[in-house]
């Protein structure tokens, strides 16, 4: 059941055996589905069509409803709403981590209950104005699919031709250690698997990085996530990311200006090619034993088109950027248009 009202899924398809706990509950298409744990955070929702039948532990209690007096739609979107959620955070107890729903003060829960016909008018009011909001969402969708069509178009022309070079020749590994210190804290980086960029973990103090090695990131450096690089753990430090840190598991090359643009050797190592390249220099099994050897990267042949025509394509990139971040600000404001039309 996911979080924030986005609805009820199939979490995976196992046999009885392997199941940790003796007792579930099947469920009914129709019937309304809460969890016991995350209802403070809208995990609720109608069961659909296609999980009927399907069983859930006794920390989700499903409910019948009461088609003659209650509209199902309208009892979902209602169960979306704010104050829907914060009328379940009142009624669930518990310390930090086992705050849990408490069913009979749910029940006790009083809903705003008008008359059918009254209910169904606003499931269709609402409906009407959510299409409009997917059909906005969906057309967000396509520009960013041919977005990164053009994208790549664009640069399979630019390196048509191309020489090949080195990692060692145009973008050298550079480590700068860090020197830790008793009372210090040590803002650390993380990257995210295809292509998703870097975020930011909390500040590790001395006693908490313990026997880990520590390098210093500054923008600009081209990073790679030894352990996943082959899913495409693979960034560029931006100016925000100054002053952070990152694990020896940090690959971070430094490409050569004259040579190679780090925006478009980034872009490179994403696209399908140049992940081939990766996993082939990541050998081992799946997971965390696939694992990016340095001198393996470093042999690896990457394209060196004419420079002015890297930075060509850094500009279309840094405009594509700004139209994302665009796109990101709308997509926030339809959440609260969604939020504000429950409302």
């Amino acid at each position: 059941v996911r979080l924030w009202g986005r609805g009820v899924g199939l979490r995976r398809i196992t046999k009885g055996a392997e199941m940790k706990t003796s007792k579930r509950v099947q469920v009914r298409k129709g019937q309304f589905i809460i969890s016991r744990i995350d209802a403070r955070h809208g995990a609720c929702g109608l069961i659909p069509d296609n999980l009927h039948g399907a069983v859930v532990s006794n920390d989700f209690p499903v409910f019948g409803i009461d088609k003659d007096r209650i509209y199902p739609e309208y009892f979902e979107w209602l169960s979306k709403t704010n104050a829907f959620i914060e009328a379940c955070r009142a009624v669930s107890e518990g310390t930090t981590n086992r705050v849990r729903l408490l069913v009979d003060k749910f029940l006790r829960l009083k809903i705003p209950f008008p008359s059918l016909s009254e209910q169904r008018r606003i499931v269709e009011r609402i409906e009407q104005l959510t299409s409009k909001i997917e059909e906005a969402r969906q057309t967000k969708r396509t520009i960013d699919q041919e977005t990164k069509a053009m994208l790549r178009s664009a640069f399979a022309d630019l390196k048509e031709g191309a020489p090949l070079e080195s990692m060692a020749e145009v973008s050298p590994v550079v480590r700068r250690p860090v020197k830790l210190e008793i009372g210090e804290k040590y803002p650390e980086l993380g990257i995210r698997s295809f292509g998703k960029g870097a975020f930011h973990k909390p500040a590790l103090d001395y006693l908490s990085v313990g026997t880990k090695k520590l390098y210093w990131i500054k923008p600009g450096d081209l990073i790679f996530h030894n352990v996943f690089a082959w899913e495409g753990a693979i960034t560029v430090a931006r100016n925000v990311d100054s002053g952070r840190v990152g694990s020896h598991r940090f690959i971070t090359c430094v490409p050569k200006p004259s040579i190679i643009t780090v925006q478009f050797l980034c872009f490179y190592f994403l696209t399908p090619e140049g992940l081939q390249k990766i996993g082939e220099a990541s050998p081992g099994g799946a997971g965390r034993n696939r694992t990016l050897g340095l001198k393996k990267l470093l042999q690896i042949q990457v394209p060196v088109t004419a420079l002015s025509k890297q930075l060509w394509f850094n500009k279309m990139l840094a405009k594509v950027d700004r139209f994302r971040a665009l796109q990101n600000r709308t997509d926030a404001e339809l959440n609260t248009l969604l939020l504000s039309i429950l409302d």
